[in-house]
């Protein structure tokens, strides 16, 4: 080529330089850092919730008994700790405080005398509404602050989420016993109704 002679550019057919190269798409996110990052805001969350409600002499696990029982019921104490992933003993004496507030019922076992039923109660019915009504709409208020397309994506990420919490939904219940779930107190394990953990 002559030392004159512009340099050899590729041009489109309109004399037009060719548009770059369109770069491909971003890989995913690592998913151990989508864990991480999922499993810190979640703990920020929950308690953020759990604070703004009225009843605070309910804990975390408490609530998650009636969760349980308002889907189950009736249980035996074995089996509603068997959901819970929590010991007979906890269980048991958990029991007996939901019973002495009125939140719980009891009934013999029909198949076992020497067994009770429980189920929930009219006022825990109420209760249960109550505090998922308080929390729903303190969460609605924070989110409406958010810009709408933070918003947006929120909401993209829902079915996400929902697929998630179902495949580490936790497996069908056993029974407690040797060799069953350690023995913890009610507050070692902190969770949300639905028997969402929270624990460190």
């Amino acid at each position: 080529m002559d030392a004159a002679d512009p340099p050899d550019t590729a041009t489109t057919p309109h004399g037009m330089p060719p548009a770059p190269t369109p770069l491909p798409p971003a890989d995913p996110a690592d998913p151990a850092e989508t864990a991480g990052r999922l499993r810190a805001v979640v703990l920020l969350l929950l308690p953020a919730l759990r604070g703004h409600s009225a009843h605070h002499d309910l804990t975390p696990s408490r609530l998650a008994a009636l969760a349980v029982l308002e889907t189950h019921a009736p249980l035996r104490i074995s089996e509603l700790a068997a959901r819970m992933d929590i010991a007979l003993s906890t269980t048991s004496r958990m029991a007996d405080l939901l019973d002495s507030c009125g939140w719980i019922t009891r009934r013999p076992d029909p198949q076992d005398q020497r067994a009770s039923l429980l189920g929930l109660s009219p006022a825990g019915r109420t209760l249960l509404h109550s505090v998922r009504c308080e929390t729903t709409s303190h969460l609605a208020r924070e989110i409406a602050h958010l810009p709408p397309d933070r918003q947006r994506l929120l909401y993209d990420g829902l079915p996400a989420l929902e697929e998630l919490a179902e495949r580490t939904r936790p497996p069908c219940p056993r029974t407690t016993g040797p060799g069953g779930p350690q023995d913890r107190t009610e507050t070692a394990q902190e969770t949300e109704p639905g028997g969402t953990s929270t624990a460190s």
